[in-house]
């Protein structure tokens, strides 16, 4: 939809430009920013014109910069020893939007907007996805992802901070996964996603999202027990909206939860 309340557009060229004006906000793919009236909102400053590479190979890892797009993640070609990219297509079918707005869409817009079933925050989670953070005295910064999203639409986010990027480890890349998900209704959003992940070392970690407000993970030295894993969603706070009520998503990430897991015990055999 058109912002009315828009009065000025500007392109950062480098990081200096990303202050920003009272009234400004950063704007990336403009998905979310467009669908909906900003009457705050009187000028926006554009993140595209930066040139950010959208995912570049490290030593430790991959580096997924925060404007790079859902499908431009998706369509990168994996290293062949990494098990867990699988997870990548599923995550990104999890959004529920078109595969133009895949095209538009980005990683870091995702994670910023703090949707419990933001599927980008379900995928970095569960890879142990750490975000890169601009402060704005010139520094920088780094988070776990699980931490970064403090609860629906809330994150760590200071006034003038800007999401560079996510860094996804080689240990977790390298990992076998399985991975659930559901909606109240056959193309709706995310009621729940669960991905449990092995790592080489035999350590899984279990990783539950939009079924909750913020991520939960839990990490068990080798395959858990039923008992374990239900201990583990049993103190959990579970998300209501219109998509799920508390009670029916804790009931289906149980199930989900039980089903990933016994997935990874029947590969591991």
């Amino acid at each position: 939809m058109d912002l009315g309340t828009v009065t000025s557009l500007r392109a950062a060229r480098e990081r200096a430009d990303l202050r920003l004006a009272p009234g400004e906000t950063l704007l990336a793919g403009g998905t979310w920013l467009f669908s909906e009236p900003q009457p705050g909102v009187h000028g926006l400053v554009d993140l595209m014109a930066l040139g950010w590479e959208p995912v570049e190979r490290t030593g430790a890892g991959l580096r997924v910069a925060a404007t790079c797009t859902v499908e431009q993640l998706a369509a990168h070609v994996p290293d062949p020893a990494w098990a867990a990219w699988p997870l990548v297509g599923a995550c990104a079918d999890a959004l529920l939007m078109s595969f133009k707005v895949q095209g538009q869409a980005t990683v870091g817009g995702n994670l910023a907007l703090a949707l419990p079933a933001g599927a980008m925050t379900s995928l970095t989670s569960a890879l142990d996805g750490v975000a890169v953070v601009w402060t704005p005295d010139g520094g920088e910064r780094r988070e776990r992802v699980t931490d970064l999203v403090r609860g629906a639409g809330r994150t760590s986010l200071a006034p003038g901070e800007v999401l560079r990027a996510v860094e996804l480890p080689e240990h977790a890349l390298r990992a076998r996964t399985a991975v659930r998900q559901v909606s109240l209704t056959a193309v709706g959003r995310s009621a729940s996603l669960v991905v449990a992940r092995q790592d080489e070392d035999g350590t899984v970690t279990l990783t539950v999202t939009a079924a909750v407000p913020r991520p939960v993970q839990h990490r068990f030295a080798g395959v858990p027990t039923s008992a374990q894993v239900d201990a583990v969603l049993a103190g959990l706070e579970w998300f209501d909206d219109v998509h799920g009520a508390p009670d029916w998503r804790r009931a289906v990430t149980t199930v989900l939860a039980h089903e990933v897991v016994a997935e990874l015990a029947e590969v591991g055999v």
